[in-house]
């Protein structure tokens, strides 16, 4: 009898065991995908879907886009693997890497991030360079934000103007095309957004630039990429990293992808590319 029993809790938990493994197995064939809320959450879907369809293709696998509802809430589900790959700006990769004790891997970036910038945009005609916005009212992006607010704000403390002493308001719109609308309306008297995103709005005529222009432009700097866990197996990593980089503007689909990602290409980016914005970052007292 005794016997018997063993070997029926045995076999239950050679079942179980199976079970498990096929249940982890499964989980493993979803890839789960975010980004950091830098436009409205409309723009960012119809950005992520057919990048979406064309990651199951190339992995073969399901993939899932997952909102977030902030840049810290975007750190905080890749570091915590509740998703597998995130778009990230060079702050928010920082600041992954640093709250992961480094087990945060970039894997590639546009070829724009390598030079990317920030532009300061006003309606008011007395504004005509930086020093004019002493006692003003000044939006930025996200608090987290490269380009909305970490770049620029680095770039006035270079030019001796302290935000939170110099500036009558400092307002955080939460996303660049936010930060336009809010200069256009005048309910700021400027604002500071990626260069990206303020070209993207004149191209599509979205912004009157008879009323609202461009009175700055930021020095070069390393900015967004995609990244992933360093727990990602390292087939996987590969596999994804190959998948961006494999997409060509002479190809309908690599197209579509790479104008909404408003990409020229995708190449590979290494941690090594982040430093200066880390040391922004901490110079600024934001790190």
């Amino acid at each position: 009898m005794l016997k018997l029993l063993r070997q029926s809790l045995h076999r239950t938990l050679i079942v179980g065991l199976f079970l498990t493994l096929g249940a982890a197995a499964q989980a493993q064939q979803v890839l789960r995908i975010t980004a950091i809320p830098d436009e409205s959450p409309t723009e960012l879907a119809r950005k992520a879907e057919p990048l979406v369809k064309y990651l199951e293709a190339k992995l073969g696998m399901k993939v899932e886009f997952t909102p977030v509802t902030d840049y810290a809430a975007a750190v905080e589900t890749l570091i915590n693997h509740k998703v597998d790959l995130a778009w990230f700006g060079g702050f928010t990769f920082v600041q992954a890497s640093v709250r992961s004790g480094g087990k945060v891997i970039p894997l590639v970036q546009r070829e724009e991030d390598e030079r990317f910038k920030s532009v300061f945009i006003t309606a008011d005609p007395t504004i005509k360079t930086l020093a004019d916005l002493k006692g003003k009212d000044v939006s930025f992006g996200a608090q987290s934000s490269t380009s909305g607010h970490l770049m620029p704000r680095s770039v006035l403390l270079g030019a001796g103007l302290d935000p939170d002493k110099d500036f009558k308001r400092v307002a955080y719109s939460g996303a660049h095309d936010a930060t336009i609308a809010a200069v256009a309306a005048g309910k700021v008297q400027a604002g500071a957004l990626n260069i990206s995103v303020w070209e993207k709005f004149v191209a599509e005529k979205k912004v009157d630039t008879d009323k609202v222009r461009v009175f700055f432009t930021t020095p070069a700097y390393y900015d967004y990429n995609w990244s992933v866990s360093a727990a990602m197996p390292e087939a996987l990593r590969n596999k994804l990293a190959q998948a961006f980089l494999a997409l060509d503007k002479s190809t309908p689909e690599g197209k579509q992808i790479l104008e909404l990602q408003r990409a020229t290409r995708f190449v590979p980016t290494k941690p090594e590319n982040y430093k200066n914005i880390e040391a922004a970052a901490r110079s600024a007292g934001l790190l």
